[in-house]
């Protein structure tokens, strides 16, 4: 069946177009006001915009409605309220105010707080956010909101984002004015978030308790053919597939996500789809959107789409490679080169702002990207390293090198003298992408390649939205003094060049994966955090704390608060698996190991009866035998690290423990588990093995 896709698109959705048709216009003009520019909606103008919205809703066979937020679990969360009311002699009608869309009051006491709230504290608030859309799914009207504490603390990733993308916008105008754009009254950051994910068989998935209860594989050998031909990147779809990915684009499209991109990724079973830019407040709801559809649509294909960052030992991961760049409200792109030599001189500067502010601020950028399935991912020869450093490439790593040391940049048709009015032009894809770097110019945005596949990317965009702030603002106290002077251009170039020379270690175009790498950034000093413990705890660094207070996007106890859950995520995160891992070890995998080694000894006492040699049955039984103790050995050590783990109160201390002593015994069991398991017949090993998984689609 032909699908017309404009004629489908945001079908589902409150939309812009919706809006001005149905909204009369001064109603309309104040939405947008409030919109644009923060102005609060009186309740007069909330209930018209509500009424019209259920009318909406109804149409597209809606009866109930949800506050849609996005709290500390790093999911999201609804509660559904019909628009039923009471009215005359037993009948109902329909209706939906002002005060419901504007707020609502969830229970706040069964999410993470990290002590923000206690148990007993349930009350909490959700608040619209009219800067994102509402959208109609499985007969709800779904208003994205923002979630607060009773005491008005932020228990949310929302929040801290749209306080960011504020505090962007107001350095980077003011930035902007200093090089003449005094029409620009926003700044936007965008973000096109690639999502990578891989799908399996339903009835394979069924089988497999340690997916079920984790999204990833605890136990499993690797299979004898890989990703070593490297035939699935980009390779043509399967048909199941190309029928799961055709469905998906449709829901997708039908809920206004500008679903663009979808091909076959590196690994077996693995695929990405990529969605175009737009601001990220909506690429953060239309990724969390995103990834839920994608999971609901393989259940109608009998698949399952796991999203979790390392599901399979041995083959690559999922990332979600977050584009990030800067819009202005006259249409520019700020990190668009541009075609002038003063669009030139701006991007430049921009860029040397956010050379310092990823050097200064490397903690934040790996604290955005941890996670503990994460960190089975970084590092791993198929993502980004744990170490933070900046890919810009040959040619403008030239243009920089000749800024810092005065000298002539070079291109083949022309040479340019670093000075005033004379900053070279020169195309925005010169040098070849690196997808080794955690933080690297594609031409026109910079592409995050450290976020997690299953992340919500609110926090990694609100960090590297605070941080560009930061950089911008302290560029602009310097250069404000010689704005509209003849010296501008000149004291430009001297910050640029005193910019290059503290924090020129940060760049580094070669190959991230190399072990020359990590020795070469531990020489330039640059921080290297291997896992999620060791990079929490420096979110509440007095420099971080600083700008974070500066703009208002933490409190002092909101940062402390999420430092305790993600530690507290962590912990619990390896509890589950070890927990896990121990059941499925007790339950299914040693006692199908003890029955085959049985099955073996009953063949070798027949095998002597009748004087037949047993040698390979009496070796296979040895080398079994001796395994199966060491397995039931690293259950029993098990047990009793995660035990001793629970006991550990203090949340940094037994994030460590899980980390150093209970990671280390699981690791141990699944390699003696996967030795077992090749050396077990495929019918008597009691899970799917990864060929099973990953092939037969």
């Amino acid at each position: 069946m032909n699908i017309n896709v404009p004629e489908i698109f945001a079908e589902n959705v409150f939309s812009d177009a919706v809006m001005k048709d149905r909204l009369p216009k001064n109603v309309y003009k104040t939405l947008m006001k409030t919109i644009q520019n923060g102005r609060q909606l009186d309740m007069t103008t909330a209930d018209f915009i509500a009424n019209t919205m259920k009318e909406w809703a109804l149409e597209k066979g809606a009866t109930h409605y949800t506050h849609w937020f996005q709290p500390l679990t790093g999911s999201t969360a609804e509660k559904h309220d019909s628009f039923i009311a009471p009215a005359t002699r037993g009948t109902a009608i329909m209706e939906f105010s002002g005060k419901s869309l504007v707020k609502g009051e969830p229970d706040a006491s069964s999410f993470p707080s990290g002590g923000l709230r206690q148990t007993s504290s349930a009350r909490g608030y959700t608040a619209w956010d009219p800067t994102s859309y509402c959208f109609v799914k499985e007969g709800s009207l779904y208003i994205p909101t923002v979630f607060l504490s009773y005491t008005g603390e932020t228990l949310d990733k929302k929040t801290p984002l749209l306080r960011s993308m504020d505090a962007l916008s107001s350095s980077a105008v003011e930035f902007l004015k200093l090089f003449g754009n005094d029409n620009v009254s926003r700044v936007t950051s965008t973000v096109g978030a690639e999502q990578e994910y891989f799908l399996i068989d339903k009835d394979m998935y069924d089988k497999r308790t340690d997916l079920i209860l984790t999204g990833r594989t605890l136990f499993g050998a690797k299979p004898p053919k890989g990703q070593e031909l490297d035939d699935q990147y980009f390779a043509n779809l399967r048909p199941r597939i190309a029928s799961y990915m055709a469905d998906l684009d449709e829901e997708l499209w039908k809920l206004g996500i500008y679903s663009k991109t979808k091909h076959n990724e590196v690994a077996p079973a693995q695929h990405e789809m990529a969605p175009i830019f737009t601001t990220s407040n909506l690429g953060t709801d239309q990724n969390e959107l995103a990834m839920e559809v994608m999971e609901k649509v393989a259940l109608k294909h009998n698949l399952i789409c796991l999203l979790h960052e390392k599901p399979f030992e041995g083959v690559n991961g999922s990332g979600k490679h977050n584009n990030w760049s800067m819009s202005t409200d006259d249409g520019q792109n700020l990190l668009d080169p541009g075609d002038t030599p003063m669009e030139n001189l701006q991007f430049l500067t921009i860029l040397c702002a956010l050379i310092k502010g990823i050097d200064e601020y490397a903690d934040l950028m790996r604290i955005s990207a941890s996670s503990a399935g994460n960190d089975h991912r970084l590092g791993a020869d198929e993502a980004p390293p744990a170490i933070v450093s900046m890919f810009l490439g040959e040619e403008l790593d030239a243009v920089l090198k000749a800024i810092e040391e005065d000298t002539v940049y070079k291109t083949q048709t022309q040479a340019f003298e670093i000075g005033v009015n004379a900053l070279p032009s020169f195309p925005k894809d010169s040098t070849d992408r690196n997808r080794t770097s955690p933080f690297a110019f594609t031409g026109n945005r910079f592409e995050f390649r450290m976020v997690g596949s299953s992340d919500n990317i609110a926090c990694p965009n609100a960090l590297l939205n605070t941080i560009v702030a930061e950089e911008l603002s302290e560029f602009t106290e310097i250069l404000k003094p010689f704005k509209n002077t003849d010296k501008f251009e000149s004291e430009v170039k001297n910050l640029m060049k005193n910019v290059l020379k503290e924090h020129r270690r940060i760049i580094f175009n070669g190959d991230g994966y190399s072990l020359e790498w990590i020795q070469e950034a531990e020489r330039r000093g640059l921080p290297n955090y291997p896992s999620t413990v060791d990079a929490i705890p420096h979110y509440t660094d007095e420099k971080n704390l600083r700008i974070f207070k500066k703009f208002g996007i933490y409190t002092e106890n909101e940062l402390k608060a999420r430092t305790e859950v993600l530690l507290e995520k962590y912990s619990k995160t390896l509890r589950i698996e070890a927990r896990t891992m121990i059941q499925m070890a007790r339950k299914q995998l040693l006692p199908a190991t003890l029955e085959y080694i049985r099955t073996l000894c009953d063949t070798i006492a027949v095998k002597n009866q009748i004087g037949i040699s047993a040698v390979v049955e009496s070796k296979t039984v040895k080398k079994l035998n001796d395994l199966a103790e060491a397995f039931y050995e690293s259950i029993e050590n098990l047990e009793q690290l995660v035990n001793d783990a629970c006991e550990i109160k203090e949340v940094l201390v037994q994030a460590r423990f899980f980390r150093e002593k209970v990671l280390s015994e699981m690791e141990r069991m699944r390699t003696t588990s996967d030795t077992i398991e090749r050396i077990m017949p495929s019918d008597k090993w009691p899970v799917p093995d990864y060929s099973a998984m990953i092939y037969n689609v």
